[in-house]
């Protein structure tokens, strides 16, 4: 018969092979929901953002915790989904950002039951949408709406952060800049603007910016698009651009920044502007909150050691708000968001043991 965690890694492979980039989550969505049905799990359910929802209830009046796992990967859909596996690891894309993160929604299940624990109070599951790139965290954001300040606390799972407490909210605000001019030939029309040639003297414009070490500041164009030929003076082009800081303040004084560069970009011959295309807010917990601290007690219980750390996850949302949230994970891996992607097998045991700690705890936690 086989273990908790090998029941876990055969979920995860088969969540993994459902494709589910953002925005087009709704697949892997319906097969979490059917998943969560065959386990008996209440109010299986898929709400108007997309999430897939379940209740475990729990045996008194305690107020109800939820956790949640994204669903969405960064890969398109015709991306090759085959895995490799070897003696120590599962390789292939997605598989720890974030099959595993939702197979572990199940595999919660499982071991609670497995070990006769019965939660005070009611345990909501969610596998939500909208986590990567431009989803901006609208499940998230959705699941916030919903229960507010009716939970306990929000749990966040992702598959290859074992190890890592995740209490702080990494601000990020994500643009898309567009310029446009007269266009032309690229020979009869020399002299005119070309809105390539404005964008990139942005970008080196952008390189250029002296950003804060402390608090970590960041900036980054992950995409440029734009033209018609090679013989053609680009009339339009774009790209997007992420701006992240660990201070609210200094990314405020970065975005007034940049935003000043694209009006100067403005002049007779070409228009440029610049459009929000996500926005994930900042927040935080202290590390000497409750949450925080039984984070850390249930890794220590399981001889891990705990990273108290800051980054843009689902946990954003709630932490922006005032909700106690933290972000953990189920075992150790690299390469996310590569096709190269892998997790390590053998530390899952010890991070669903941690899960289960933590959930033990959080209801006990008055």
């Amino acid at each position: 018969m086989p273990t908790l965690s090998e029941r876990l890694l055969q979920l995860a492979v088969q969540i993994q092979q459902v494709p589910a980039p953002t925005f087009d989550e709704a697949r892997r969505a319906a097969f979490v929901r059917g998943l969560f049905a065959d386990e008996g799990l209440a109010d299986a359910q898929i709400d108007a953002a997309g999430n897939a929802l379940a209740r475990l209830p729990g045996t008194g009046s305690a107020a109800p915790l939820l956790v949640s796992a994204h669903l969405d990967t960064v890969f398109p859909l015709e991306t090759d989904l085959r895995l490799i596996h070897q003696s120590d690891r599962i390789i292939g894309p997605g598989i720890g950002d974030n099959s595993l993160g939702v197979a572990g929604l199940l595999g919660l299940v499982w071991a609670l039951r497995q070990e006769g624990i019965l939660l005070e109070g009611d345990l909501w599951l969610a596998a939500n949408t909208g986590e990567e790139g431009l989803g901006d965290l609208r499940g998230m954001r959705a699941l916030v709406e919903r229960f507010g300040g009716d939970v306990r606390a929000y749990l966040v799972l992702e598959g290859m952060a074992l190890g890592h407490v995740y209490h702080r909210a990494l601000g990020v605000q994500r643009y898309r800049v567009t310029a446009r001019t007269s266009g032309g030939h690229s020979w009869t029309d020399y002299g005119r603007p070309s809105a390539i040639h404005e964008l990139s003297g942005f970008v080196s414009s952008l390189s250029a910016l002296k950003l804060p070490a402390e608090p970590r500041t960041t900036l980054n164009v992950g995409r440029i698009t734009g033209g018609t030929s090679v013989n053609t003076i680009a009339a339009e082009a774009c790209l997007e651009l992420d701006l992240r800081s660990e201070s609210p303040k200094a990314l405020d004084d970065l975005v007034r920044r940049v935003e000043g560069m694209v009006r100067a970009l403005n002049r007779p011959g070409v228009s440029a502007q610049a459009e929000v295309i996500g926005q994930r807010p900042a927040g935080e917990i202290p590390a000497l909150h409750p949450l925080v601290r039984l984070a850390v007690s249930s890794l220590a219980e399981q001889g891990l050691s705990a990273n108290l750390t800051i980054g843009s996850t689902d946990a954003n949302i709630p932490l922006s708000l005032g909700y106690p949230a933290v972000c953990v994970g189920l075992t150790g891996g690299a390469g996310a968001h590569t096709t190269n992607e892998f997790i390590y097998t053998a530390p899952l045991g010890r991070g669903l043991d941690s899960l289960v700690g933590l959930v033990r705890a959080v209801f006990r936690e008055q």
